[in-house]
């Protein structure tokens, strides 16, 4: 049988040539299946993980995952530094008064307490914020470190937008401070002894609002531990302005300039 197949390879050697011909067109055509079949999978994969993302991270209300820069494409570029612009006014930027917060507090927000003993009970409803890479949050004395999740992955959000702000500016990484979050019905009663100016409808009760201060920063030492290169406070309070501004026109949160109280005050929407 091997030597008459052999014999007629030798009289008719086009039927070898159409023979291999068809294996390797069929292999290709087993390739590009392969191949098609692999890149759904991963993208399907990909999206996956980016909507499970997503997800996680407003049921934990924060996210810890540091800044890269694949993470903003269209942002970062090698060797270019991004002007400082700040805005125009602190004034006429983040003119959102209590009065206007205050609707988006009690609707997003939990229930009045009256005392933190109260506000223990509704850790449930709360999210932790005492710890974050991107912020600092000052030692509270009339405040507690809780908010709703929705406010906490706001100011998550503005911590990590802060961050990448800083380094395609470069300039070294500082964490803003937050110097007040939810209070109880008996922090805002001992606030009113200090400072006649304090709401009595304060948008604080909610856990749907936080202050960030802008005249104090907290520098981020580099790997190795060296200190930071100084950096003014009026330079970070210019990002920081621009970050809240991006913020606020993009309809996430209302922001209000306190300029007796050193501070934004930022309500989630």
């Amino acid at each position: 049988m091997v030597i008459i197949l052999a014999l007629v390879r030798c009289v008719f050697p086009s039927v070898a040539g159409s023979l291999n011909k068809e294996t390797v067109e069929a292999d290709s055509i087993v390739k590009t299946d392969t191949a098609t079949t692999a890149d759904t999978i991963v993208t399907i994969s990909t999206d996956s993980l980016s909507t499970a993302s997503s997800a996680s991270l407003a049921e934990r209300g924060s996210a810890c995952e540091p800044l890269a820069r694949h993470d903003y494409p269209n942002v970062y570029q090698p060797g270019v530094k991004h002007p400082i612009i700040g805005v125009l006014s602190y004034s006429k930027a983040f003119p959102d008064s209590n009065d206007i917060q205050l609707a988006d507090a009690q609707k997003y927000g939990v229930s009045v307490v009256n005392n933190r003993k109260e506000a223990e009970q509704l850790k449930s409803e709360l999210v932790y914020i005492g710890a974050s890479p991107y912020y600092h949050v000052d030692p509270l004395k009339r405040s507690i470190p809780y908010l709703v999740p929705r406010a906490a992955v706001l100011l998550n959000d503005i911590g990590r937008h802060f961050f990448d702000s800083l380094y395609v500016k470069h300039i070294p990484l500082h964490q803003f401070i937050v110097t007040s979050v939810l209070r109880s019905q008996d922090d805002l009663d001992n606030l009113k002894m200090v400072n006649r100016n304090a709401s009595e409808n304060s948008c604080h009760l909610f856990g749907t609002t936080f202050d960030i201060g802008y005249n104090r920063y907290k520098a981020v030492p580099a790997v190795d531990g060296t200190p930071s290169r100084e950096v003014g406070n009026d330079t970070l309070k210019w990002v920081l302005s621009e970050v809240l501004r991006d913020m606020r026109q993009e309809g996430r949160c209302h922001v209000k300039y306190e300029k007796k109280q050193g501070c934004f005050h930022v309500t989630v929407k």
